[in-house]
């Protein structure tokens, strides 16, 4: 959202996912609602994007340096949440059983890889669908157009910084409630589960981009979710292949700068073709032109 949308890398993004994990493990952990702890953990996400949001307009810090220190703040907070040590385990199963949002699907008879995916497709769907229907409304079309043209949008009356803090906060709030579904259906938190997730959006988003090239926004939309599922596909594909565990955020880095420049290459062989084309008719109309002189030139002489 904030990479296409606003134009700016949110690294805040490590950082509010484990919010979002971390208070939903923590107060399912402790009794609560899982359903009210996944609302909470969506507002402690955005949150965290406001302060993000505050940091960029209004104290004047660079995109990237305010996602920094929301993410380096965000640690601390994560480890209060905690209670200072590092994880929390949440069991599916056992005596020390604790109920998820998973749970409920799986009291109604279905299994919990079934129940995982089915809820996982609601809350996508939803989700898509009213951020689809957000960003058709007035407010949300000023937010695009912002992150078009700022200073166009600011010269028609409205406030930029309102509408970067307020979508960095919507931003934020699905990546902590994206977190909190995460810690449910692994079974726990760890105050380093968000490492690398700026990196799992981009590569879901220019995969996206480069196998489907849609222009409509709904469609966009549904390949993002595309996008992502391939990208878990390939990383799963090269695990089976054997790949260390050491060396999976290599491959993971490589093949984001590959996804990224993958553009690039395409223009390159889209170049090459047409110059290769170019090169080709070029060399047919001389031998054409060639041949036919020689033809004349033999006439003559017969003649």
């Amino acid at each position: 959202m904030t990479f296409r949308i606003l134009n700016m890398p949110d690294l805040s993004v490590e950082g509010t996912v484990i919010l979002g994990a971390a208070t939903a493990g923590r107060l399912i952990h402790d009794g609560h609602n899982p359903f009210l702890a996944t609302v909470l953990a969506t507002l402690v996400g955005s949150v965290g994007g406001f302060v993000t949001g505050v940091l960029h307009t209004k104290l004047r810090i660079p995109p990237i340096l305010s996602g920094i220190l929301t993410m380096v703040a965000s640690y601390s907070v994560v480890l209060r949440i905690l209670g200072g040590g590092s994880n929390i385990g949440l069991p599916a199963h056992g005596p020390r059983r604790v109920t998820t949002v998973f749970s409920f699907l799986q009291d109604l008879g279905l299994a919990r890889q079934e129940s995982i995916l089915i809820l996982a497709a609601c809350v996508v769907v939803v989700a898509g669908a009213a951020y689809y229907f957000f960003c058709g409304t007035e407010i949300g079309s000023a937010v695009r157009a912002t992150g078009n043209n700022r200073q166009m949008v600011a010269a028609q009356g409205v406030n930029t910084n309102a509408m970067i803090i307020m979508y960095l906060m919507i931003s934020n709030g699905f990546v902590a409630l994206a977190g909190a579904l995460v810690a449910q259906q692994q079974g726990f938190v760890a105050a380093d589960m968000g490492v690398g997730t700026i990196v799992v959006g981009l590569a879901s988003v220019i995969i996206a981009e480069v196998l489907f090239n849609v222009r409509r926004f709904w469609a966009r939309l549904i390949t993002l979710v595309a996008g992502s599922v391939i990208y878990r596909l390939i990383i799963t594909f090269v695990m089976e292949l054997g790949m260390p565990a050491t060396d999976l955020r290599l491959f993971i880095a490589l093949t984001v700068a590959f996804a990224l420049s993958l553009p690039l290459i395409r223009n390159w062989v889209k170049k090459a073709t047409k110059t290769d084309c170019a090169c080709r008719r070029v060399l047919g109309r001389l031998f054409n032109k060639g041949g036919s002189d020689k033809k004349s030139r033999g006439g003559r002489g017969d003649e």
